[in-house]
């Protein structure tokens, strides 16, 4: 059966055809039958295979593939097993339709008054109150009014109605825009994951949603398992299941004792290929999705049946785990991808759309929530002091009576001054602000797209501003992780370059080729060059590519040698892992006895080594004495010129003498030694100029690699991590636990923190040590302010590490699923230079929203002010409600456009990281604030009081109900404008700079917008009558009015002279919450630090099958009693 041709698919025995004729589409098994054979584990799902299938070729067999070759790769057939058992792929909740937005951004309680209070303008403008009342009603229609002005006084109502709908609809907008670049992400993670399958007898890379029941999948080392399936045949696979049934506990996966694969489980280790049985929602992960109705509108019918279903779950499952959402930017409101785990609290949660509230965030919804505070109580002072002037002024001063036919005319009055009151609540309430930084966050992730990093977690965007350091891997990311084998050690030779092979012994070098071959993965090979002239194609683990290539280089083939063994024919693998730092290989040899082959850290198998091959490829004993001068006079010279140095070893065992396979300590033990390898991995040309930038921009690099100390020195100095002549420190793993381990093998705070502010080299580290670093610089409160640290990772056990720093990078080529899957950012080139760009990137977005905040906060004090004291005085807003809202429109969806996305600039780079808790408004900012505050203020009243007279034009002051619009309020209107829009430019610096030019003309969005707002304007104050309460303007009048704009400029110069240090009583403004504000999540952050559930490697990974098109949230969960013990932290 084990290499069964596609052309004998068709066999089978009579009896079984029988029985298949009632299935589905001619395939031997249904798709209940398979969900249910998927339910099941170890010994009754074998039990359950044999008796309905015989064995796992037999189900290969009713699925109609072949073990070996896999599918026949015909479109109709593929198309057909997707017919019959569905896609590869999890429905995601359908998006908000543009109306549901509009209706959302309807919900707004500002919006709502201002609805409200202009309808009733309305209803009350089309009564007419019987007769000639008006003057037993006081002065209400006296002045320069006629019968056509009388009758537009719906204009009002109808003009506020109609910039409602202008505001609902930008937002509207907005929301759907972000929503669609978010699923544009989202898909475009999904696509980049792909799965190998077998078909035609061929490697196939697929995308994951290409998967079919039937497909034969070769699982690795690092991989996200996208479907359920049985195992056929296994090396050494071992499977974390904790996102399915919270046990952490890796299991141990075998053809012969539990072959059960499921979907959004991770390879720990190991290797070995599957059928596929299941997919998309019949999947076990799928069949959770439909449970808690992701799928689709079903949500709400569900949403009862869910809590009954979560109750009957199995207790087991209420485990420890912190859910990451993947994509889960502000969006969905999407659910947990766990069944068993939801209490209320969390159901509750569940069914919100799960915000990823930042540090940026949190401050911004502080400082709104204030303003918003302090504008409402304005809002209100105003409407009472309108009323009660007018109360006073009509019944007390005038005498007079309140008849019952006046009541619509002062209705109508009190309903002018609660539209005052609004407005001046809509001024002063910022709803700009969420809107900037949506757009700002939005706008950087698509940019940043176009620099290598895509953006997994909309807050590690501008998180990465704050960066102070940045714990970076080795391989790949400050190298260019293309290895080449330069140096060996062959039959007592030390050869500096590739030797001859004639020069080699034809024992030695055949065993070379033979350990090499065999023992690395089938799936690494060197491939021909794709154009004439470059470099051989390097596919798979980069270190295996170059012992290769090494081979490649004596003129040898590996390709023959796999042939001959292929991988199912090898007997037993030790996969590599980071505690083993080795990987070994045995083969069954003709004369029926063994062959163990051995590659891995010299330091550590030359340990094992009890003999070596001289120059006659002969055995000559190794003793101690010869590993320490081996070290000294060719490993450490090796490393010092920068080499990872490999051992090959292998072991001869007899027919008689099998050993306990089980027992790998005995196993790889007694070993000869063939070779010692130096392998070089250039420094990448770049890096040492972006570790300048980084440590200019106060950013700490450190390296924290699995290499020797002597190589990681050596490349740390090429890249310009450590500087001659400086106070650091490099330390091995071993080195860094005893310092800052006590005497019971306890971390210590303290000790931690004498070691890592000097540390700057951690080699031979475990994922273990990685993450002790990170959480020590992270808790360590030695510094002014807490460190916010970024760290990259590629591999599997870089899991924890990457989910407990501030924002973690993943490689999107060298990256396995479970590291891409813990990460904030991937890197899809897997470079250095793109997390400087991404450093970048994050202050511009803390710049941009500081910038807006100048802009807006200086708009709001202005009208603010004006709106309330001009209606103190003179009973009437000089800014109508209508030119409040186009104000507000300009000030907060136009402003946010143009001042958030400002280009960054390399400049970001020469100043230290704000931190944590420096405040959104700097003392700077304040003084701009409010300096330009003044002018404008002044400006605005000196216009109000004496303008008519400058202007030599008719008062516009304490003018009756519905009096057409006068020339002097419309002044005072478009001068205001005219400010605004200079000082939109002034706000493009907040750190003092003088030229605010500076670089505008590398900003179109923003020279438009504000061009634009400038054309709008001209319209607006010209034609704009009635509703607008605006007057046309002579040309000399709008000269004047430009003149005092342009005046912002002049003004910005002198605010600029001032220093701020001689202004001591200016506050600063936008803490973020303090500690007793802290989140129920934030605690529950907390609860998650316990170091079991941090090191039991994927304790709280998320299902995130990346690749189904799936939806994801954040949930937290919180640790029952029971597991708060310690526990001896378990390291993979």
């Amino acid at each position: 059966m084990g290499d069964m041709a596609n052309s004998s698919i068709e066999f089978h025995p009579k009896p079984q055809q029988q029985r298949e004729a009632p299935h589905a589409g001619g395939f031997g098994c249904t798709l209940a039958e398979l969900r249910t054979l998927m339910e099941l584990r170890g010994a009754e799902a074998l039990q359950k295979i044999q008796e309905a299938y015989g064995d796992v070729s037999g189900l290969c067999r009713r699925l109609k593939t072949s073990p070996t070759e896999g599918l026949a790769d015909s479109t109709n057939d593929l198309e057909k097993r997707r017919q019959i058992y569905g896609q590869n792929f999890i429905p995601p909740k359908q998006p908000k339709t543009f109306l549901q937005l509009v209706w959302e951004a309807l919900q707004d309680v500002t919006l709502i008054i201002l609805e409200v209070a202009a309808i009733v303008s309305l209803g009350l403008s089309f009564y007419a109150p019987p007769g000639e009342e008006s003057e037993a009603c006081g002065n209400v229609s006296g002045g320069a009014e006629d019968e056509g002005e009388a009758e537009a006084g719906w204009i009002e109502g109808a003009a506020i109605l109609l910039s409602v709908i202008c505001v609902v609809l930008v937002t509207a907008f907005n929301d759907w825009s972000k929503e669609k670049q978010f699923r544009g992400l989202q898909s475009r993670i999904e696509q980049e994951q792909k799965f190998t399958v077998i078909r035609n007898g061929q490697l196939l890379q697929v995308p994951v949603a290409a998967l079919v029941v039937g497909d034969i999948a070769q699982v690795k080392y690092g991989d996200l398992l996208p479907a359920d399936g049985v195992l056929i045949q296994g090396n050494d696979l071992k499977i974390d299941e904790s996102s399915l049934t919270g046990e952490s506990d890796h299991v141990r996966k075998s053809a012969d004792k539990d072959p059960m694969l499921l979907s959004g489980t991770h390879v720990m280790e190991g290797s070995g290929r599957m059928v596929v049985t299941a997919v998309g929602v019949n999947s076990q992960t799928g069949i959770i999705f439909t449970l808690l109705g992701a799928g689709g509108e079903e949500e709400e019918k569900k949403d009862k049946k869910g809590k009954q279903q979560d109750g009957a779950m199995d207790s087991s499952q209420t485990r420890a785990k912190k859910q990451d959402g993947a994509v889960a930017m502000e969006m969905q409101p999407l659910k947990s991808a766990e069944g068993g785990e939801m209490e209320e609290r969390e159901k509750k949660k569940a069914n919100v759309p799960k915000k990823e509230k930042s540090v940026l965030q949190g401050k911004l919804t502080k400082l709104a929530v204030q303003i918003g505070k302090a504008g409402l109580v304005m809002s209100a002072i105003t409407v009472i002091i309108l009323v009660l002037y007018f109360v006073i002024e009509t019944f007390v001063v005038d005498g007079r009576m309140w008849l019952a036919e006046c009541t619509p005319v002062y209705v109508q009055y009190f309903v002018k001054f609660f539209i005052i009151g609004v407005t001046v609540l809509v001024v002063a309430v910022p709803e700009g602000l969420p809107l900037a930084v949506t757009i700002s966050l939005a706008y950087s992730v698509k940019k940043m797209m176009k620099d290598n990093n895509l953006v997994r977690h909309l807050d590690a965007c501008e998180t990465m501003g704050n960066a102070t350091a940045i714990c970076s891997d080795k391989t790949g990311t400050l190298t260019t992780n293309r290895m080449t084998v330069v140096q060996s050690y062959l039959g007592d030779t030390h050869y500096k370059e590739i030797p001859a092979p004639s020069a080699l012994t034809p024992k030695i070098l055949d065993l070379l080729v033979h350990a090499i071959s065999i023992n690395s993965a089938y799936t690494t090979k060197i491939l021909p060059p794709e154009k004439e002239g470059a470099l051989p194609r390097q596919v798979g683990n980069k270190t295996e590519c170059a012992l290769l290539g090494f081979v490649l280089d004596l003129k040898r083939d590996f390709q023959p040698v796999r042939e001959q063994i292929p991988e199912d024919k090898l007997y037993k693998v030790y996969t590599f892992n980071s505690v083993r730092k080795s990987m070994s290989t045995v083969i069954r040899m003709p004369d029926g006895g063994f062959r163990l082959f051995s590659k891995g850290a010299s330091e550590i198998l030359l340990k094992k080594c009890t003999n070596i091959l001289n120059s006659n490829g002969e055995l000559r004993s190794f003793r101690p004495r010869d590993r320490d001068d081996m070290v000294k006079k060719i490993i450490e010279p090796m490393a010092c010129d920068g080499l990872r140095t490999i051992c090959i070893a292998y072991r001869d065992f007899s027919a008689g003498q099998e050993p306990d396979w089980d027992n790998e300590n005995e196993v790889v033990g007694d070993l000869t030694c063939i070779a010692v390898v130096g392998i070089e991995d250039p420094v990448r040309p770049e890096v040492p100029e972006a570790i300048r930038k980084c440590q200019r921009a106060g950013i700490t690099v450190r390296m924290v690699t699995g290499d020797n100390i002597n190589t990681a020195r050596a490349i740390a100095a090429k890249c310009g991590i450590i500087q001659p002549g400086e106070d650091f420190l490099c330390l091995e793993g071993k080195e860094f636990n005893r310092r800052i381990r006590n005497e019971k093998g306890e971390i210590e705070q303290e000790r931690l923190d004498k070691v890592w502010p000097k540390l700057r080299v951690l080699a031979r580290s475990s994922p273990t040590d990685k993450h002790t670093l990170v959480k020590g610089i992270i808790d360590s409160t030695t510094g002014e302010q807490r460190q916010v640290v970024a760290v990259t990772g590629d591999g599997t056990n870089d899991g924890p590490a990457l989910k407990k720093a501030d924002v973690g990078f993943a490689m999107g080529i060298a990256g396995t699923d479970v590291a891409k899957e813990a990460s904030d950012i991937i890197l899809t080139d897997d470079n250095f230079t793109s997390i400087v760009k991404a450093v970048m990137w994050g202050r511009n977005v803390y710049d941009s929203i500081s910038k807006f905040l100048q802009f807006q906060l200086t708009v709001n004090v202005v009208a603010v002010i004006v709106a309330f004291t001009g209606a103190c005085i003179t009973q009437d807003s000089p800014l109508k409600a209508v030119q409040m809202l186009w104000v507000n429109l300009i000030m907060d969806t136009f402003a946010s456009l143009a001042l958030a996305t400002e280009p960054p600039t390399e400049s970001l780079l020469l100043r230290k990281p704000y931190g944590r808790d420096k405040p959104l408004i700097s003392r700077t900012m304040m003084k701009n604030i409010l300096g330009h505050a003044v002018y404008q203020l002044t400006i605005i009243f000196t216009l109000l009081f004496v303008g008519e007279l400058f202007f030599d034009i008719d008062s516009g002051r304490n003018a009756p109900l519905h009096s057409p619009p006068s020339e002097h309020y419309t002044i005072i209107f478009n001068t205001f404008v005219m400010m605004q829009l200079f000082n939109e430019i002034n706000a493009r610096k907040i750190h003092g700079e003088r030229n605010v030019f500076d670089g505008i003309f590398s900003n179109p969005i923003f020279c438009t917008i504000v061009l634009g707002t400038f054309g709008i304007q001209i319209v607006i104050v010209q034609f704009g009558g009635k509703p607008f309460s605006c007057s046309p303007l002579s040309t000399e009048q709008w000269l004047w009015c430009l003149f005092v704009g342009v005046g912002e400029l002049v003004w910005g110069q002198v605010i600029a002279t001032i220093p701020t240090s001689q202004l001591k009583c200016l506050k600063e403004a936008g803490h973020g919450p303090g500690k007793d504000e802290m989140t129920d999540e934030e605690l529950a952050e907390g609860e998650e630090e316990i170091d079991h559930a941090e090191r039991e490697l994927r304790r709280g990974q998320i299902l995130w099958f990346r690749g189904l098109n799936r939806i994801q949230t954040q949930v937290w969960y919180s640790l029952p009693a029971h597991m708060a013990a310690p526990v001896q932290p378990s390291v993979v």
